[in-house]
């Protein structure tokens, strides 16, 4: 396709979701909220039209962890401890979250997938401000942005450092490291990339957040 004819769709795509915004403002969300929710469909088209190489990792030897997935816990939204041995058996799908980010309308996405494969899918949301402080609020007022806004049935959990480093959280310090994982060094990319553990702990791949939650490889990953 023409690039001249790619760049009109885009502004004119632009032009219409910026004024239908300032005509209708979110009830429960900032200005900025708004808008960010409103470019959703820009800000994922641009990233079908420039993905990166690292945009889906895929563990296609089906290399086994060194450090067992299942030994893993976390602290919970509302404070209770989750054992991850609970999910032997069923597929995960663990991802970083974030309020004000351009994906944040990804929480309505995996809500849908938790919906239609929740019989066999866990998913686990990671919220963390680590990237350009786009996640500022408490984890009670996280729970509440993302019932009301997106609908959100899924697990939450407490807010916590999800990028390598001293304050990283366990879950992804295994995540990253191939010395744990077996084969994945890549640490979150930025708000709303997303893991892939089987039914047998083990990982088999990694979204960044270009990829859609609906889209069909990873909907392929997860049922």
């Amino acid at each position: 396709m023409d690039i001249q004819i790619i760049m009109k769709k885009i502004i004119i795509i632009t032009t219409v979701l910026l004024f239908a915004l300032f005509l209708v403002k979110q009830k429960d969300m900032t200005f900025r909220q708004s808008i960010l929710k409103a470019i959703y469909p820009v800000v994922m088209f641009f990233g079908k039209l420039f993905p990166s190489k690292h945009s889906a990792l895929v563990n296609d030897k089906f290399i086994q962890p060194s450090v067992s997935f299942y030994q893993l816990k976390a602290i919970a939204n509302n404070g209770d401890t989750v054992y991850f041995e609970q999910f032997k058996g069923k597929k995960i799908l663990v991802v970083n979250t974030a309020s004000d980010c351009g994906y944040t309308a990804q929480y309505d996405e995996l809500e849908k997938l938790h919906q239609q494969y929740k019989d066999n899918l866990v998913i686990l949301g990671f919220p963390a401000n680590d990237f350009k402080e786009q996640e500022k609020k408490k984890d009670d007022e996280i729970a509440s942005f993302c019932k009301i806004n997106y609908g959100v049935t899924f697990q939450l959990m407490k807010k916590s450092h999800v990028i390598k480093g001293d304050e990283q959280n366990e879950v992804f310090k295994w995540l990253s490291d191939s010395t744990k994982n077996g084969w994945c060094n890549q640490q979150p990319i930025w708000n709303f990339s997303k893991y892939v553990i089987n039914e047998n702990g083990v990982l088999t791949n990694f979204f960044a957040q270009t990829v859609s939650p609906l889209d069909k490889k990873v909907i392929e990953a997860v049922k």
